[in-house]
């Protein structure tokens, strides 16, 4: 599976005239090589295949990376041994780097480095192998719906431990331990729990505010299996029945988010799903209140290529795994953001999760 994806790097950066890269994105290293360390370079050419790390992973990269791959443990800095290398790579001469993911300092640090008397020259890439991420494959959708299966999970376990009274960081403590018994490796992003008027806040930090009796609750979390994300948000009224208010905006949300999920499909531009749900609020006359993208690309990180926004032209094809989160804010009264996640199929989209959940009931559906 690997040496599959390292072959088509190969052959794209052919295609470009490029004799090698140096991929430095972490989540693209382990795409490419298994490993999931927090410190790595990987050196790709058209036919072999470096990684560099430190001594703390000398053990665990010989679990997570195929043999076809040259390990080495750096004695030193990792850019150290990168010059060494790079001086035998006699037919190295354009050499990639991913312009997106390296900080400014350590990209004068080779470039200073690399000038001296060297041979090669630097090539700026852009999203090279998050192209190569976008579709992913049958084992790839298998991890996404086994991270959302332990989301789901931990979700079952928290909403009844939920309380008027609560504080917002209190219940995000109850999921995010849930989270962690259901089995999930970490936290994809920082748990959003926000209560009443700060549901309207698209990226609320949890806080110290109460939960008060009648709030909407917005909860956004994920999960991470395997290194693969889920990211679901869910928002219900806590300790009371909804307001008609509360009931209207959620019942247009979830409909909202239901028109996406019933008409999207393959060879749609990724604008065009964003059009699904956005003309509906828009003419529902909240338009102003969607200033959300429909959904995010997801897997080995929580947002990445494609995105299903305003203006992106990217083609949906088989194989792309979205989130669906159509989002209404009200700012000073509430908001209501309902995400699901599918992946698209040659026939339409296939759900991960159960979407068109009630006001009432984050798990139920509404007739």
């Amino acid at each position: 599976m690997h040496a599959a994806r390292r072959a088509r790097l190969g052959a794209l950066l052919a295609e470009r005239g490029v004799d090698a890269m140096l991929v430095s994105a972490l989540p693209n290293i382990r795409y490419l090589t298994g490993f999931s360390g927090s410190n790595a370079l990987l050196l790709v050419t058209g036919a072999t295949a470096t990684l560099l790390t430190d001594f703390r992973y000398a053990t665990q990269v010989k679990a997570e990376v195929d043999p076809a791959v040259e390990v080495l443990i750096a004695p030193d800095s990792l850019w150290t041994e990168l010059w060494r290398i790079l001086g035998r790579q006699a037919r190295v001469e354009r050499l990639a780097f991913e312009t997106a993911h390296l900080l400014h300092q350590e990209a004068q640090r080779f470039l200073a480095a690399g000038a001296e008397g060297a041979r090669w020259r630097w090539e700026p890439m852009v999203d090279l192998v998050e192209g190569l991420r976008e579709a992913k494959d049958p084992g790839e959708v298998a991890e996404i719906r086994a991270a959302i299966a332990i989301a789901e999970q931990a979700l079952g376990a928290t909403l009844p431990l939920i309380q008027v009274g609560m504080t917002e960081l209190a219940a995000a403590g109850e999921l995010e331990r849930a989270l962690r018994v259901a089995g999930s490796e970490g936290f994809p992003f920082e748990t959003i729990v926000a209560s009443g008027p700060r549901s309207a806040l698209p990226h609320a930090r949890a806080s110290t505010r109460a939960i008060a009796r009648g709030d909407l609750l917005l909860i956004d979390f994920g999960a991470i299996h395997r290194g693969y994300c889920a990211d679901i948000t869910r928002t219900f009224v806590v300790g009371a029945p909804p307001t008609d208010r509360q009931r209207e905006i959620h019942a247009l949300v979830r409909e909202s988010n239901g028109s996406a999920s019933a008409l999207v499909r393959q060879g749609m531009r990724g604008r065009d799903a964003d059009a699904l749900a956005r003309d509906y609020i828009e003419r529902a006359g909240f338009g102003e209140a969607f200033g959300h993208s429909l959904g995010h690309g997801i897997g080995l990180e929580v947002h990445e290529v494609p995105y299903l926004v305003k203006g992106d032209r990217t083609v949906l094809a088989p194989g792309m795994t979205f989130s669906n989160e159509p989002m209404i804010c009200i700012y000073g009264e509430f908001g209501v953001r309902l995400e699901d996640h599918f992946h698209m199929a040659a026939d339409g989209p296939r759900w991960f999760t159960r979407p068109a959940h009630s006001v009432d009931d984050p798990f139920g559906y509404e007739a």
